[in-house]
């Protein structure tokens, strides 16, 4: 309850946190806005009135409840809903070899509705005390014989307050001339026994047949191998269960809860002890020879310890290199009398003896490496060997590990058929519980499955309608599952409230922008605005700086062919004079020489 708490307190701090940030934020906001969110308020909280109107839950489907009402043939069916114990007979019978305040069979049984029933009208047989031995039967309306088809036995179960220790079988009463259900007790005769059994942690589901020998006549109980499905729930929910027996004529069995196989297997495979002895025996008067040899490994006999091989030698030495620690006290005492001890008032030396004050660790000791004789650590010996012993090795003798002959088993039988066991006459719950309210319901044995899935349907199969369309939500569910394990609010605390909590943290620590109100008291150009503004100054730039570089691409061009026009001004210039100078030298134009 306290984490159930904590989870709340934690909840309601973090929506508490959440509003004040919230209302921090509205507390800034203009009057305008402020009627606006009123408004927008005013709406929202229809709307939610709306919603919820017409979003509200449909009421949970009602299961109105049928008394079950066999398809077919059955021997035996009972459904209680009759209100009384017609037809069935208490016990009056004794235990034996039991104290005489436990012996009597006295437990009550009674017919109830079913604690917290979805069913009104569905009654069950219940076990009403609880440390006291219980026994009830009832006939069968013919006795069963196993032949050709197969033994259906179902009915329901629910331990309305848990089980400690108790069981929740039924068994099924062979036919003798001795069978007197006014005396039925632990001792009687039964065919089959089966049903839920649990003491401690140790959770069964029976299923027993007493197999008679066809030799001696003697009658033997023959277990079901265990079940790997896990029983634990069964137990433990406080619903209603179905079990189901399914025994088949080629020796084939199922069992089955809430119709669902939980075991199954073979009569003769699948009991213990087997139904059928084994063809062979150990025999009980063979002896094992005195010259057997069972070793399979012996001492080397010609094995010599060696000389140098010192057995005394210990296993531990002093360590003679080590040094005695400086500042060392070896005058010192560990332990000192307490200076400030007082011997009791009451102390009486003649009868408590001399008062001594108690020892404490010497004050002087905690400073310094240690107090008192210093003696050498103890180091492990390099000598050291121990007690010399011989290798082993194999035995040239070894004979294995004797056994008895096997003879044939006088004993010996096969039963083919442990289908046919002894027919019953009568089913009854013979039980002790430290437990009580055990609730029991819809008997059936019939041989066809279709009449046996009729009738659970018609029975069980209400009861988990009914409790389906009552069952809660998720929600509902989480706090009934954290309330039989209380470790789960922590598991919810840390699934639900640390993520609601990082939510709020991330969504409110943000930087808060200025609401559209606060732009409208001032001239200040608002964040859309200024954003244009920095859009246009930033493009505005951009082009100066293109424009710029495109100047400054045609001076260069410009300078370029300035270039290249003043180089082919100055190559004219030289064809030019290297023309007229070619010209000046030619012979054709020299002058005439005067004699």
């Amino acid at each position: 309850m306290e984490l159930k708490w904590l989870l709340y307190v934690t909840l309601l701090a973090l929506g508490i946190l959440a509003a004040q940030a919230h209302d921090m934020d509205e507390d800034n906001d203009a009057d305008d806005v402020v009627d606006i969110e009123d408004d927008l308020d005013d709406g929202i909280e229809e709307v939610e009135e709306s919603k919820s109107e017409t979003s509200s839950p449909p009421p949970a489907p009602k299961v109105t409840y049928r008394p079950p009402v066999p398809t077919g043939e059955v021997y035996f069916a009972e459904s209680f809903d009759k209100g009384t114990l017609d037809g069935w007979i208490l016990s009056r019978a004794k235990k034996d070899d039991t104290d005489d305040e436990i012996a009597k069979y006295d437990g009550k049984w009674e017919v109830q509705d079913m604690k917290d029933t979805k069913l009104p009208g569905d009654k069950g047989l219940v076990l009403v005390t609880r440390a006291k031995h219980h026994a009830i039967s009832s006939k069968l309306s013919k006795p069963f014989v196993f032949d050709t088809k197969p033994l259906i036995i179902q009915y329901e179960v629910n331990f309305q307050n848990g089980i400690e220790c108790g069981g929740a079988y039924v068994k099924l009463l062979s036919k003798t001339p001795e069978l007197n259900l006014d005396q039925f007790h632990d001792k009687t005769p039964y065919t089959i026994m089966f049903g839920p059994d649990k003491c401690g942690e140790d959770y069964k589901l029976h299923f027993i047949f007493r197999h008679k020998n066809p030799k001696t006549g003697k009658y033997e109980e023959k277990h079901a191998k265990r079940p790997d499905a896990d029983l634990k729930s069964y137990f433990t929910d406080k619903k209603t269960h179905l079990y189901t027996l399914v025994l088949n004529p080629d020796n084939s069995f199922e069992i089955l809860v809430d119709q669902t196989v939980v075991n199954s297997g073979n009569l003769l495979n699948d009991m213990s002890p087997p139904v059928n002895p084994p063809r062979e025996i150990e025999d009980p008067n063979d002896q094992k020879p005195e010259d057997w040899d069972e070793r399979p490994k012996i001492p080397d006999p010609d094995a010599v310890k060696p000389d140098d091989w010192d057995e005394d030698a210990p296993a531990k030495i002093a360590d003679e290199n080590a040094v005695k620690p400086e500042g060392w006290l070896d005058d010192e005492p560990e332990y000192v009398a307490d200076p400030d001890a007082e011997k009791p008032e009451d102390w009486d030396e003649d009868m408590d003896g001399e008062w001594e004050a108690p020892q404490i660790a010497n004050p002087k000791c905690e400073a310094a490496p240690g107090c008192g004789t210093w003696q050498r650590p103890m180091i492990d010996n390099p000598n050291y060997k121990g007690k010399w012993k011989p290798p082993m090795i194999d035995n040239v003798n070894y004979q294995g590990i004797w056994k008895p002959r096997k003879i044939p088993n006088p004993d010996f039988f096969e039963d083919l058929e442990p289908f046919k066991m002894t027919p019953f006459t009568a089913v009854g719950l013979e039980l002790w519980s430290m437990t009580s309210d055990i609730f029991f319901d819809n008997f059936i044995i019939c041989t066809e499955r279709a009449v046996a899935d009729d009738w659970a349907n018609d029975g069980w199969g209400l009861k988990k309608a009914a409790d389906g369309a009552a069952e809660p939500g998720v929600v509902g569910q989480m706090m009934a599952a954290a309330e039989e394990r209380p470790w789960l609010w922590v598991v919810y605390i840390l699934t639900v409230a640390l993520p609601v909590f990082l939510v709020v943290l991330f969504c409110c620590s943000g930087k808060k922008q200025p609401s559209a109100a606060e732009y409208k008291k001032t001239d200040a150009p608002q964040p859309d605005v200024m954003d244009d503004e920095k859009e246009e100054e930033k493009d505005k730039g951009e082009k100066e700086e293109e424009e710029e570089e495109e100047e400054a691409n045609e001076e260069k061009l410009g300078n370029a062919s300035q270039e290249e026009e003043e180089e082919e001004e100055e190559d004219d210039r030289k064809r030019a004079s290297e023309e007229e100078e070619t010209v000046n030298r030619s012979p054709r134009n020299r002058k005439p020489r005067k004699d």
